[in-house]
């Protein structure tokens, strides 16, 4: 299962109970981070996640509202006595800018590893995420992002012992490792199922609606997408500054035949975002606005 917790839901400024954009994620003892906005940091600690515990930390593009906050946070999780290394990922120039904003966070006890997307489409695999990064329009370069958490096949115990397997090896097996028995090589597969249905949680901020998303959204279990204004005649100020209206996220969720959308990224303007909930759900029912440390926990199918 996947733990899904949306730190901060506000877009340009924080607001006295609207933090700043970020999302994190919790599996099999692992933290990921996409974003990283003003005020992240005090939002994990009202939600009482770990701060040693994040592995990973994804941008989707590099203004402020976005990046703000790293600073802060890699001083916070230094503090927590961590002394393995964090990834990074984000668009080409990750490493300039966080060097940069490390001149206030000059001394770290663990290594920053710097991943820079370049292509139109990447996909990496980090302590049991998959995560897919594809590019979106905004006014600087962006990217959405998938967390993917495949399921291997069921293992076959019937299967394992026609090969006569002593069961010391299935756990090993699986695990996705090979193992050896009486000099002959078995690989998972001989002892497992089909893949199975896993879990998929979809990120995309800061963009007008666009083919990338609608395709790499398909089917996810939980779409989180932007929703910068609730007003439906700010369309035109919405494609002046590349970001969505209510009703362009609930019409990618509808084409993207997602389960779930939660609307993120609301403008200062947009007070109560819930007032403009009803654009949204005429178009794509299961819609929800998004609020600081809204949390959900993502399970397998049985």
């Amino acid at each position: 299962m996947l733990d899904v917790c949306l730190l901060g839901t506000g877009g340009m400024m924080p607001l006295p109970n609207r933090w700043l954009t970020s999302l994190m994620t919790r599996y099999n003892g692992s933290n990921l981070l996409i974003d990283c906005g003003e005020g992240t940091q005090i939002t994990i600690r009202q939600q009482g996640w770990s701060f040693k515990s994040i592995d990973i930390i994804c941008f989707t593009h590099y203004h402020g509202d976005h990046i703000g906050g790293l600073p802060g946070l890699l001083l916070t999780i230094g503090n927590s006595d961590r002394k393995e290394p964090i990834t990074l990922i984000g668009p080409k120039g990750l490493e300039r800018i966080v060097k940069g904003l490390r001149v206030i966070a000059p001394e770290l006890p663990f290594e920053l590893k710097f991943i820079e997307i370049k292509d139109e489409y990447s996909c990496f695999n980090i302590k049991g995420y998959e995560i897919e990064a594809y590019k979106l329009n905004h006014n600087v370069i962006c990217y959405g992002y998938n967390i993917n958490i495949k399921r291997q096949g069921k293992f076959l115990v019937e299967k394992a012992k026609e090969l006569d397997l002593p069961m010391k090896y299935w756990n090993i097996l699986q695990k996705g490792e090979n193992v050896i028995h009486d000099g002959k090589e078995y690989d998972p597969s001989s002892v497992l199922g089909p893949p199975r249905k896993g879990i998929k949680l979809t990120y995309c901020t800061d963009s007008r609606p666009v083919k990338n998303i609608e395709t790499y959204a398909r089917n996810a279990d939980l779409f989180i997408c932007e929703g910068m204004y609730g007003d439906e005649e700010k369309v035109n100020k919405a494609n002046e500054y590349k970001h969505m209206t209510f009703e362009e996220a609930a019409t990618l969720a509808v084409k993207a035949k997602v389960n779930e959308l939660w609307l993120t990224h609301f403008s200062p303007s947009l007070v109560r975002p819930k007032d403009s909930l009803q654009v949204a759900t005429k178009i794509f029912k299961n819609s929800k606005v998004g609020k600081d440390r809204m949390a959900k926990t993502l399970k397998f199918d049985e």
